[in-house]
């Protein structure tokens, strides 16, 4: 039992590193911005298309994930100069509007383009095995999606509180427009933080792949998630981002791995089996419903 528990536990912090890289992205466009973007997880799944085709093609893993990347910058950066900055002055009513038909056009895009069969990308060869960690045995690649994740998160805390560009960042969640009056390209930096955030989701959606089937729509569920996450952690909290995504990555996965087993001794296995994922589903908005009950801003989302 010991042995499940540590590996459950891994699992969820490698799914809440996954769900990390999107939220931190994400939550500096709502906070700096005050633009709500549901087409973020739309660009993960971009990601995740670029990397497999580029694989496909070139039978190179390297430039599958360099490709992820850089393809998902130029869609966002794209997105956000030639639709989202007609936006700003408008209300969130038509982000969401405007973001979802995005989202609705990118899904029927790749199944034209691409069809409805799912792709898969291979684990790198040089993670396709174990690692030890205190006696248990623990996929590679999952691990390896850990070490990245806290890597983005030291880095991207790096970059928010020792750099310049770090604190246009945080005085811009506070007081935008002082800042545009202060001289700084509010133009730039929107496009910047755009695609820092479409950089992020398509980094997400290529470690992603080898773990996931990559498919039309495989955006949409892991964006409602990253949405809890970014309101539990704070809006414009990048650390908020950060520890509420391992709060919820837990969570969630302990909550599928165990509820089943803890019902069957109170009721039938069938029923147990059935109600179990039901409800482990339902664990992280109640969890979301009790941080805005006792902190509406969020765990480390400043007071406005």
């Amino acid at each position: 039992m010991t042995t499940l528990v540590f590996s459950q536990l891994l699992n969820g912090l490698q799914y809440g590193v996954l769900l990390f890289l999107l939220a931190a992205g994400l939550t500096l466009v709502f906070g700096i911005m005050s633009f709500v973007n549901l087409a973020h997880g739309s660009l993960y799944m971009l990601g995740a298309y670029f990397a497999a085709l580029t694989f496909k093609n070139t039978d190179s893993l390297t430039l599958a994930f360099f490709a992820a990347i850089f393809g998902s910058i130029a869609v966002g950066v794209i997105l956000e100069r030639l639709a989202v900055s007609r936006l700003y002055s408008r209300d969130h009513l038509d982000h969401v509007l405007v973001t979802f038909g995005m989202v609705l056009f990118f899904n029927e895009m790749v199944q034209i383009l691409w069809g409805t069969q799912p792709y898969f990308l291979p684990v790198p060869a040089w993670l396709d095995s174990t690692v030890s960690i205190f006696g248990i045995n623990y996929p590679a690649y999952r691990f390896a999606i850990i070490v990245v994740g806290l890597l983005v998160a030291v880095g991207a805390h790096a970059v928010i509180n020792k750099t310049r560009l770090g604190m246009l960042i945080r005085a811009g969640s506070v007081n935008p427009k002082m800042v545009g009056a202060l001289g700084v390209n509010i133009k730039f930096l929107n496009a910047l933080l755009f695609g820092l955030g479409a950089a992020l989701a398509g980094l997400a959606g290529v470690m992603a792949s080898p773990i996931l089937s990559i498919q039309s729509g495989m955006g949409d569920p892991v964006l409602i998630t990253t949405l809890v996450v970014i309101v539990i952690g704070g809006i414009g909290s990048v650390s908020g981002a950060f520890y509420a995504a391992l709060i919820v990555g837990v969570v969630d996965t302990l909550g599928r791995a165990f509820l089943p087993m803890i019902l069957r001794e109170f009721m039938a296995r069938d029923i147990a089996n059935a109600a179990g994922p039901a409800i482990a589903s339902m664990l992280i908005y109640v969890l979301m419903a009790v941080v805005l009950a006792l902190r509406p801003q969020g765990l480390f989302g400043a007071r406005r």
